[in-house]
């Protein structure tokens, strides 16, 4: 079989490098230093785009790629734009992948989502779980993208013989997050509201749903080392999970936050607010067979997420909370 790893000389194009995961990939590669760093804003190159995504890969030829960019959101973002979340990202996805197989790109690695798999299965998830049953209603959009970039990876590869991977993160959270109220995920609100509740001096904070589903959690920086590590040692058409493979109830979650940030008010569960999935946490045996583990437990990512807020507080709120 061809060497497909990274080596000195290669030129690696991270794709949605402002992003959450895009910028740890960015971080992890620095950190590797052997390689050329390849990078374009929105406004340098518009991936909805298929001419511009063409030419871009025609004239830089990347050698290997991380397709880290999508359009991504909470439940309530899912819910309200079911058209942007499907078509954008089938857009976005199609067009890289194309364009790196017919560019010559060695390897591509592509970051699918947990809530691919069915909103009801055994836990903790296996890969093998895939398209075993109905998705979770509050983010099918986006789950049928990713799905639909994972089968386009398969596809290419038994087609093609193109070296196209998929990783299966769990949820993720870090440094440049989405901290909107209305669009984040859980974790990224709950650290938003509890700052300015206690900025503000209220003694309240409202929690969406019951607090009892549990979900898992990866630091971000977690998930860009797991994502350097399979694109240098992993090479098959099968998903792989990428997690931590433990879990927590939402209301744990709300405490540990309220705690690291010095909340002291009321935690009050909004039950007219929509749970999602009750139960959700990968089956990461693959990876850590592999030799892979995390290193950041969960209460040190949440302080150095914190952190990366505060620091970031008065940008966060020009931008109007992303």
């Amino acid at each position: 079989m061809i060497d497909n790893r990274m080596a000195d000389g290669s030129t690696v194009f991270v794709a949605g490098h402002r992003g959450l995961v895009g910028s740890a990939i960015v971080r992890a590669l620095e950190r590797a230093g052997h390689m050329s760093i390849l990078t374009a804003c929105r406004d340098e190159l518009d991936l909805t785009d298929s001419a511009a995504v063409e030419a871009f890969f025609a004239a830089q030829r990347p050698t290997h790629v991380f397709m880290a960019a999508a359009k991504v959101g909470g439940i309530h973002a899912n819910n309200s734009y079911p058209v942007d979340f499907l078509e954008t990202n089938l857009r976005i996805q199609n067009n890289v992948i194309h364009s790196a197989w017919q560019h010559g790109v060695r390897k591509l690695v592509f970051l699918g989502s947990c809530c691919i798999y069915p909103k009801v299965c055994p836990q903790p998830i296996k890969e093998d779980y895939l398209l075993t049953g109905p998705l979770e209603p509050t983010n099918e959009w986006y789950a049928i993208a990713k799905i639909a970039g994972i089968k386009l990876c398969q596809a290419y590869r038994r087609q093609y013989g193109f070296d196209a991977i998929s990783l299966m993160p769990t949820n993720l959270y870090g440094p440049h997050d989405n901290f909107d109220l209305l669009s984040s995920h859980v974790l990224p609100a709950l650290i938003r509201k509890f700052h300015e509740a206690r900025t503000a001096g209220r003694d309240e904070v409202a929690v969406w749903g019951t607090g009892t589903p549990r979900r898992e959690f990866l630091y971000v920086d977690d998930m860009a080392s797991a994502a350097v590590f399979l694109m240098q040692h992993y090479s098959d058409e099968r998903i792989i999970n990428v997690g931590s493979g433990r879990d927590i109830s939402i209301g744990e979650l709300a405490r540990k936050i309220a705690g690291i940030v010095g909340f002291e008010g009321k935690i009050v569960h909004d039950t007219s607010k929509p749970d999602g999935t009750l139960l959700r946490c990968s089956d990461v045996t693959r990876l850590f067979d592999m030799g892979w583990r995390p290193t950041v437990a969960l209460g040190e990512g949440i302080r150095l997420t914190y952190e990366w807020y505060r620091d970031h507080e008065h940008s966060i709120q020009r931008r109007g909370g992303a």
